[in-house]
């Protein structure tokens, strides 16, 4: 019988790097290990909202049985569109100790999980590295995902080499007015374009069970959700993966933008993206030579891709 953990005498310890927080490029400086609130919106208390099956990522990553994804509360980037804005926001999210961190891990590759899924997991990077070694010490052994908005800082990401197997990080934005007015970080091509780069160092080229239509097991996937309007931005943004990466990166191309009721009063993000500015997109893509990759189709711009955050597996 698995030895049960009292999660009452298991307290969130004291984190150095989070008394003066400088984990990702707000560089906040908040010390949470004292209550403070970074920019994320989160202390140093591991704090989550979901971890559960989850089949709505790309299908190398999905598979039959789904990923074992946790999404983590707070958001170091808080787009004013975000799909996920009630956990971004930290609206939504039960306090849990890095012993019971390790604990879901196991309980989701039990569950079948073909991976675990960090979903916004940023600013908890010092727990999640506690919890994944303790994890694999007793026995995780599926891939390891870090799920992330692409704003982060290398020097953060180095601390996870040899313990994230696939990056999923989004690049949404070349022009630095589009970030700045939609994600407040004007920085943010320039971070996350680094932070690209420092994940395929860590990971090389992508490697997957059988071919390039079954599970991944290692490489970087970069995603660029599409916005209302910003077609040339996304060309941008292929042009530069391409031209940088070519082959060594899939690039995931979505169209499932759904604009929620924060954004009722912009009228530029107040509408779904076409299918036409969809396909000038895709049909780039395809003629920049971009051959790793993936598309949706289909109805996929639906409040029914944001899953419920109602505190299932935590």
């Amino acid at each position: 019988m698995k030895k049960m953990t009292d999660y009452t005498t298991n307290k969130n310890k004291a984190w150095p790097e989070l008394s003066d927080c400088t984990l990702c490029p707000r560089e906040c400086h908040a010390d949470r290990n004292a209550g403070q609130t970074g920019y994320c919106g989160q202390t140093a208390q591991l704090t989550a909202a979901r971890a559960a099956l989850h089949f709505w990522e790309e299908p190398c990553l999905s598979g039959t049985n789904g990923s074992g994804a946790v999404f983590f509360s707070g958001c170091n980037l808080r787009c004013i569109y975000c799909q996920n804005y009630e956990i971004a926001q930290g609206q939504s999210g039960r306090e849990i100790t890095t012993p019971r961190l390790t604990d879901i891990f196991l309980e989701l590759q039990e569950k079948g999980a073909h991976n675990i899924n960090l979903v916004t997991p940023s600013h908890f990077v010092p727990q999640i590295i506690t919890a994944l070694r303790t994890a694999k010490k007793q026995g995780l052994s599926i891939p390891v995902i870090y799920n992330t908005s692409g704003y982060e800082k290398a020097e953060t990401l180095r601390l996870l080499d040899g313990l994230v197997d696939i990056y999923l990080p989004d690049l949404k934005y070349c022009d630095t007015a589009l970030s700045g007015r939609y994600s407040h970080a004007p920085d943010y091509f320039e971070k996350a374009a680094a932070a690209i780069t420092e994940m395929v160092r860590q990971v090389g080229v992508p490697l997957f069970v059988d071919g390039e239509d079954s599970l991944m097991l290692r490489g970087v996937i970069v995603r660029h959700l599409l916005l209302p309007g910003c077609g040339r931005d996304s060309r941008r943004v292929l042009r530069y993966l391409h031209e940088t990466f070519g082959n060594d990166i899939y690039v995931s191309i979505m169209n499932q933008y759904t604009p929620l009721s924060q954004v009722s009063g912009i009228p530029a993000l107040n509408r779904r993206v076409s299918d036409e500015e969809y396909g000038r997109v895709v049909d780039y893509a395809i003629r920049i030579g971009i051959e790793n990759g993936f598309i949706q189709e289909g109805e996929t711009a639906s409040e029914s891709f944001i899953p419920p955050f109602d505190y299932e597996g935590i």
